[in-house]
């Protein structure tokens, strides 16, 4: 099955490393690969093997929903707020034995930010002009840890499917206290600038140690058609980092005076097609869902978070060439709803729920390059 192994592997790993989570605009879900093997889930790492890979992931978010509800006038007003955002990943993964893996995601961030309301506002009385101001952060997030083991031995040639499991941590090495400056008109209308934290969307880390449980699967269904699961969990015990989520403590709420340090959540499952045996073309089709939950898995929920989750439709396409792989991938929400936090939920009415801007679409190209323990290819395919 080598002819179909390799151009579905090559495919896989674009499918699986488009799962990295992206701060999916206001919902502040941090990049995050959803499997710490290679993603590569067919071709898999052998002993020895060093895998390097490196990921481009872009989205502009600027739609708001409160709930499943989208606001429509915000964009019809001028008034939404818009994320932009850029993110490289570099990944090394190494074969401790064919059923073994472990690897290392490093990612570095680009993020902009602009918006009225925190500025001068969106009313015509304190903004009459409309005028939009931007903010910034950019430098290293947070770099996680990751084991991958197969459940089955995938070196056995009768396999036609294999289930892995993993377990990572993150670490909070991306700054979760980036400041930005804001401009405020003084008492005699005068331009002024406030430096404070930059919103939470946009900070590059979370400021917390986390625990990442995840899975993948394959299974073969005809000659050439491939059915793939995987996704994580991604649990932070910590409550809250010390990024004041207003810039100051004068008369804010308890419960959202720092940022959240929130879990996030990622699963996706489709079908996978190989088009040509010789020169290694693959589509893929699938749906993701991820996103933030309202409440933890461990400990307190409390802190100002946006959560909210994300349905995708999920088109893929991959070229493998001997030890390269290229993949491209647009992720297309067809469901946005940005639920209730803790915060809300305290509002003794019910009346309170939050709102958050998404993006339409991630854009999201993979590259991985292979290093074999011997000149000789060691693969060892399922057969066909």
């Amino acid at each position: 099955m080598k002819h179909l192994f390799i151009p579905f592997g090559s495919l896989l790993f674009s499918a699986l490393f488009s799962l990295n989570s992206y701060s999916q605009g206001c919902v502040a879900i941090r990049p995050m690969s959803c499997s710490s093997t290679n993603a590569n889930s067919l071709n898999i790492l052998e002993k020895g093997a060093l895998q390097f890979s490196t990921n481009y992931q872009y989205f502009k978010s600027f739609r708001h929903f409160r709930g499943s509800h989208q606001e429509k006038e915000r964009i019809e007003n001028n008034t939404q707020v818009e994320n932009f955002s850029h993110s490289f990943e570099l990944r090394v993964e190494y074969g401790v034995t064919s059923r073994l893996s472990a690897s290392i995601s490093i990612p570095y961030l680009s993020y902009s930010r602009t918006s009225l309301y925190e500025h001068y506002g969106n009313s015509l009385d304190r903004n009459p002009d409309q005028l939009r101001f931007e903010t910034n952060s950019n430098g290293l997030g947070d770099i996680r840890i990751n084991t991958n083991f197969w459940l089955f031995d995938p070196l056995n040639s009768d396999s036609k499917g294999n289930i892995a499991l993993g377990l990572g941590i993150k670490l909070p090495t991306g700054n979760e206290n980036v400041q930005g400056n804001f401009h405020k008109r003084s008492s005699i209308d005068q331009d002024s600038i406030v430096t404070k934290a930059v919103d939470q969307s946009i900070q590059l880390g979370d400021g917390g140690f986390g625990i990442i449980f995840q899975y993948q699967a394959m299974r073969k269904l005809f000659k050439g058609t491939l059915f793939y699961s995987n996704g994580f969990y991604m649990s932070n015990p910590m409550t809250e980092n010390t990024t004041l989520a207003r810039g100051t403590l004068l008369n804010v709420n308890p419960i959202i005076a720092y940022h959240s340090i929130p879990d996030q959540f990622a699963i996706r499952a489709g079908l996978n097609q190989t088009v040509s045996k010789v020169h290694g073309l693959s589509f893929s089709l699938g749906a993701r869902f991820e996103g933030v939950p309202s409440h933890d898995l461990i400990g307190s929920s409390n802190g100002y978070r946006r959560p909210g989750h994300v349905l995708s439709a999920e088109p893929g396409i991959s070229y493998a060439h001997k030890a390269l792989n290229f993949g491209l991938s647009v992720p297309t929400a067809v469901y946005r709803n940005r639920v209730k936090s803790v915060y809300d939920l305290s509002d003794p009415l019910g009346e309170r729920h939050g709102d958050a801007a998404f993006a339409d679409y991630l854009v999201n190209f993979t590259f991985s390059y292979r290093i074999h323990p011997t000149k000789k290819d060691s693969h060892q395919p399922m057969n066909d």
